[in-house]
């Protein structure tokens, strides 16, 4: 499937801020006025969708999955919105990937911005329509909360970065690299970003929305995970093996693990490095490990469907073509 690139953003334009999934709690609201502020000074105007308001929940949810599918077609179908950032993550993508409107997907593409639970829109919207998405940071803990935590300078690589990604016409090149970047397996591959929040790359593939296997050929498998433990790890990546995933891809990016339990306990537990290399076995694949992306701080963009070419002995990857 050819890829669905989203129109470029220009100064002015109007970005959404939506509550794809989980609850803005009341004590994360100066995070997310701080989101605000920095899509506002990279040129965008800024909106809260409606069900975007503190204390309102169902269960784990920010409102009944019917009600988040609503709010977010009618954001598709809206011509003044250009691009989507979700709030924040949680567990409700699940509930409400049947009631998507593909249709406005295909008609109007816009970025749709966000990780985590994100992760199941992005992948199905790209399985379904081949909708680039920007697996990205989150408003409110990554905007108005991570970003927050850097130094200024970081700051504003990113911000230059996501401006580009959202309005450039021209490819990014060489993403930023960073010290924690490592070699697991050296090797060059290019072939389209395809991944996510692992637990959810393996969900996404449990429902009639599942990428096809064939989709995976040539791929560059990025994934992080948060959360669990070391052995959940394992089994994913060996749920990848069983559906020939693995056999499929051409290369890894490995993101910094998040609140894991069980790795690198001496003498009693695995690393990540070790537990990647276990289930690849012999696939002679490249491999970069602890790249900037997902739950463990500000996130380095990888869109969905992008071609990317990876060289991990020397520590880089690239985005080949223009969002």
């Amino acid at each position: 499937m050819i890829p669905l690139r989203p129109r470029a953003l220009s100064p002015g334009d109007l970005v959404v801020i939506a509550a794809l999934s989980g609850p803005l709690h009341a004590e994360y609201e100066p995070d997310l006025e701080r989101a605000v502020a920095v899509l506002e000074r990279m040129g965008f105007r800024v909106r809260r969708a409606p069900l975007l308001q503190a204390g309102r929940r169902h269960w784990w949810s920010a409102a009944r999955p019917a009600e988040i599918a609503e709010e977010l077609n009618g954001l598709l179908r809206d011509p003044e919105v250009r691009a989507i950032v979700a709030h924040d993550g949680g567990q409700t993508a699940l509930g409400y990937l049947d009631l998507v409107d593909v249709g406005a997907v295909a008609a109007d593409p816009k970025p749709i911005l966000g990780y985590s639970d994100i992760s199941l829109l992005h992948l199905v919207l790209y399985a379904r329509t081949g909708l680039v998405g920007f697996h990205a940071d989150l408003a409110t803990p990554g905007l108005g909360g991570a970003w927050a935590t850097v130094p200024a300078a970081r700051r504003a690589e990113l911000e230059r970065l996501y401006v580009a990604l959202l309005t450039g016409t021209e490819a990014i090149g060489p993403l930023p690299a960073g010290p924690s970047w490592e070699c697991w397996r050296p090797g060059r591959a290019e072939g389209p970003l395809v991944g996510g929040v692992l637990n959810r790359v393996v969900l996404a593939q449990a429902t009639p929305y599942a990428l096809p296997p064939e989709r995976f050929d040539g791929a560059v498998l990025f994934w992080e995970e948060m959360g669990g433990l070391a052995s959940y790890v394992w089994s994913y990546l060996h749920v990848l093996r069983h559906a020939s995933i693995l056999d499929r891809i051409a290369g890894m990016v490995v993101g910094v693990p998040h609140a894991i339990e069980g790795l690198d306990s001496p003498g009693a537990s695995p690393s990540l490095r070790e537990i990647v290399l276990d289930v690849l076995g012999d696939r002679d694949i490249p491999v970069l490990g602890n790249v900037e992306f997902g739950h463990a701080g500000p996130n380095l963009p990888m869109p969905v469907g992008l071609r990317a070419a990876l060289d991990a002995g020397r520590r880089s990857l690239s985005l080949l073509s223009p969002r």
